[in-house]
């Protein structure tokens, strides 16, 4: 572990921000007090949400966290995010088809659907502004590139930057940015993948993480944190032998009382009903692996690339599933090694993967003196 990520944390265990009420300050908390390294999720919140939330971790904590933005979303799908390349503009067509397409589902729930055009870019400046006032000792994005300008000026408020990537090339953009390290995002990691372009023909085209890794670890000189079906301490070992300098884990930490995960979504993690994730734009517009439940098979194949209004358009429908009790019209987000959730504090589910990384080394370390 380099030098940074070790003085953050004791050990190389990097909660995941996970949007949607997952990351509460308690979660945060409990992953710091125990030597990992917490994380609040600022997407889908108001900027006075993420103040508050910020003090309450404080509140709760002295150890380092951090606190993860949404990167503001092109006008359209396939540009880079803040860039001008020539695309067409996201079918507005697709999304008012796939709205008349939900209509069973609002009727089913006695819900309306939401407002597709509710906003782009997630309170970005807002947010950014309340993290220069009170800064954190991790920023990290996802969605995209911030400019050289932002990075510097958090460097310049004492917080440290992670941008993540899902290929050599957004690695290497991250780089050019001038960002502290990369969190290198498997194919396999459960909720929405960090692409810096949405692309449709790339849906399903993923990279596995031990082998994304390995090539960013080559084209890079950046520290490494990954990310991506993380769940026993062995596998934190393999991603650090790989050339990571941290693991983060965030379907692991949904299941821990800690979280703010709804019930439903924490049993769901573990119950043969659900037997395997799959990537899907249902209930975003953008690629994201969850569950498989009736929701994401009946409509995944017909969102639109389209985020954030599939996002805005379904939120009343998951909002109506998770006070009716059905966990097959929510988004289950989870990775793909959802059935080895532990339903541990995450205090001690730090202490067990930390416990876990020792035993895999020391197993290693032995190999190594046969041979």
């Amino acid at each position: 572990m380099s030098s940074a990520l070790t003085d953050l944390c004791p050990h190389p265990i990097v909660q995941a921000p996970m949007a949607g009420g997952v990351s509460v300050p308690q979660l945060a908390a409990a992953v710091s007090e125990a030597g990992g390294l917490g994380f609040l999720a600022a997407g889908y919140k108001t900027a006075d949400g993420v103040y508050q939330e910020i003090k309450q971790l404080r509140s709760l904590t002295a150890r380092p966290f951090g606190v993860n933005l949404f990167m503001p979303q092109p006008e359209f799908p396939g540009a880079s995010t803040g860039s001008t390349a020539d695309a067409a503009p996201p079918a507005a067509g697709a999304v008012e088809v796939y709205a008349h397409q939900l209509a069973g589902e609002a009727a089913w729930y006695e819900t309306e659907l939401g407002d597709p055009d509710s906003g782009r870019d997630d309170g970005y400046e807002a947010k950014l502004a309340v993290l220069l006032d009170n800064p954190v000792p991790v920023v990290s994005f996802h969605f995209g590139v911030p400019s050289r300008d932002v990075l510097e000026s958090l460097r310049r408020a004492g917080s440290l930057t992670w941008v993540t990537a899902t290929t050599v090339e957004e690695a290497l953009a991250v780089e050019r940015a001038g960002a502290d390290a990369v969190i290198v995002q498997g194919v396999e990691a459960g909720g929405h993948q960090g692409t810096h372009r949405d692309i449709q023909e790339n849906d399903g085209c993923g990279i596995g993480l031990l082998a994304l890794i390995a090539q960013v670890r080559e084209a890079v000189s950046l520290p490494l944190v990954a990310a991506g079906g993380i769940m026993r301490g062995s596998q934190i070992a393999a991603v650090l032998a790989a050339g990571a300098g941290a693991a983060q884990l965030g379907t692991a930490f949904v299941a821990t009382p800690e979280s703010g995960a709804h019930a439903l979504h924490k049993q769901a993690l573990t119950n043969p009903l659900f037997v395997r994730t799959e990537l899907t734009r249902a209930f975003s517009g953008r690629p994201a692996r969850g569950l498989v439940n009736r929701f994401l098979r009946e409509h995944g194949p017909y969102a639109p690339a389209a985020y954030p209004e599939v996002h805005h358009l379904t939120s009343p429908l998951r909002k109506a599933a998770a006070k009716a009790g059905d966990a097959q019209g929510m988004a289950l987000w989870a990775g793909q090694g959802h059935r080895m959730a532990r339903e541990f504090p995450a205090g001690q589910l730090v202490e067990v993967l930390a416990a876990e990384l020792d035993a895999a080394r020391a197993a290693l370390s032995e190999r190594g003196e046969v041979r």
